[in-house]
């Protein structure tokens, strides 16, 4: 996984910087993301390396409807496909995805429950976090059965876990200390 990053990494620069120099950020985000998921289908992961379709047959795959090869976007998976890096697409998605929310000051935060929280209350998680991360907060939920009570808030490499489990699981190392 850790060499798919590497590889992928100065390909998500390059689509990133282009789609920012163009003001095309968004249009760039779908078109990866569609792109990934082609790579990730595992009827052309079977393609791959198959030395009857040529690069350009594989690269024209990984094109959107409408989308022409002679487009900036078209080039770039061009690109990819003679250099033989289309199968790290999902990662160069990925990577394109974290550059565009980092350029827009923007942080995905997941909140994890067990039950749903109203509208008003998101709302209020959605605004102290944005405040105590200084950027603008895009805030999905999710259920977890699992969970006895409370939430798990996690912000990317931070995690604030407020669940009744990890306050018993930290009630627990206090009183083993």
């Amino acid at each position: 996984m850790s060499s798919a990053l590497t590889l992928a990494r100065p390909y998500a620069r390059a689509a990133f910087e282009t789609a920012l120099s163009h003001s095309a950020l968004s249009g760039w985000a779908e078109k990866l993301a569609f792109a990934a998921e082609v790579a990730a289908d595992s009827r052309v992961v079977a393609l791959f390396g198959n030395p009857r379709l040529s690069s350009g047959e594989l690269a024209s795959l990984f094109l959107p409807h409408g989308e022409k090869v002679d487009t900036d976007f078209g080039r770039f998976i061009s690109l990819l496909a003679d250099n033989g890096r289309l199968p790290v697409m999902p990662e160069i998605a990925a990577l394109f995805e974290q550059l565009k929310l980092d350029s827009e000051r923007t942080l995905k935060v997941r909140l994890r429950t067990a039950t749903r929280v109203d509208a008003a209350e998101l709302e209020k998680i959605g605004a102290a976090l944005k405040r105590r991360f200084n950027r603008n907060i895009e805030l999905t939920q999710s259920i977890d059965p699992k969970m006895l009570g409370g939430a798990v808030i996690d912000a990317g490499e931070i995690v604030i876990d407020g669940s009744v489990r990890g306050r018993l699981a930290r009630l627990e190392q206090a009183l083993v200390q």
